[in-house]
């Protein structure tokens, strides 16, 4: 019989960019940008509150994207709780190509295991990559976003899969976030059903090309990330998005669309220490829009240790 933990659980999830120019559907790095979730098995009822990016936007009821993947991770264990109550404190800006619905997602599978007794012997790692790979409907944020670092990622027969590479400590992004957001469907319905055989083969060697630029050979990340089959496609949904790309690029910068965009990603140094050329990218940021100079995230989703209330004598 499964049994439900006493007081709450915490966990924390990255932002993550996917594509990476090439790598469409099958790329994809988490961020050092993360949103913080808790949740408490109550006695009755759902109460959900919401802080920070999307407060005013999303549902505080059972169609939140939290609580349907904690409901979805409950149901893989086997029981669904009598009552909810779930807080969020959102950093990753939403519907801007920096993964905030696979964050979500991740979130909501992981509190679900945390708080049930023993659920990391219920469903392993794999289990529960799998089911928020299903819930979003690729692999390319989830991977990153559950076991953190670079990840290449896709499906099969055998269900969802992800292999983590190497990345190179030197590296970092600057992220340039605008303030209107572009959905993911929009994005897609613009991208054309084929592509030219020499294009593809084009995108394939620029894939591997960044794999290995990514790992130990940064000089080569601005010949790595150029794109041939989706981002010029996507230019009426967010030409402001792709004339930065256009202009970063022609001053050597290896910038893309992060993910279905808007937000456009530049790599550069990590931020441990801010050299001139990361300065330099920040102050190109747009008008009203926003830049972060990032770290790439090693970590994944975490679970933050809750201290117990303290009782008076």
């Amino acid at each position: 019989m499964v049994t439900f933990v006493e007081g709450p659980v915490r966990v924390s999830v990255p932002a993550t960019s996917a594509n990476l120019g090439p790598g469409f559907d099958s790329l994809g790095i988490a961020l050092d940008l993360r949103d913080e979730l808790e949740a408490e098995v109550l006695a009755e009822g759902l109460a959900v509150s919401v802080d920070g990016a999307g407060a005013a936007d999303v549902p505080l009821d059972e169609s939140h994207l939290v609580v349907r993947a904690m409901r979805a991770g409950f149901e893989v264990m086997g029981a669904q709780p009598p009552g909810l109550r779930l807080s969020c404190r959102n950093v990753i800006p939403h519907a801007r190509g920096l993964g905030s619905s696979s964050a979500a997602i991740v979130a909501g599978v992981t509190l679900a295991r945390g708080l049930v007794a023993g659920g990391s012997l219920l469903v392993g790692d794999g289990v529960l990559f799998d089911l928020a790979a299903r819930l979003e409907g690729h692999p390319d944020n989830v991977a990153p976003a559950y076991f953190g670092g670079f990840a290449i990622s896709g499906h099969d027969d055998d269900g969802f899969w992800s292999v983590p590479s190497a990345v190179d400590p030197r590296v970092g992004v600057v992220v340039f976030v605008p303030p209107t957001a572009v959905s993911t469907e929009v994005a897609r319905g613009l991208l054309p059903d084929m592509v030219p055989h020499a294009e593809a083969a084009a995108d394939a060697g620029r894939t591997a090309l960044l794999v290995a630029a990514l790992a130990g050979q940064p000089e080569q990340l601005w010949r790595a990330t150029r794109d041939f089959l989706h981002q010029e496609h996507r230019r009426p949904a967010m030409p402001e998005s792709l004339a930065l790309v256009d202009d970063l690029r022609a001053g050597g910068v290896p910038a893309v669309v992060s993910g279905a965009g808007p937000t456009v990603l530049a790599f550069t140094e990590g931020p441990d220490v801010t050299p001139a050329s990361a300065q330099r990218l920040l102050e190109r940021c747009p008008a009203h829009w926003q830049a972060h100079h990032l770290a790439v995230d090693h970590e994944g989703v975490r679970t933050v240790e809750v201290s117990p209330p303290t009782r008076g004598n």
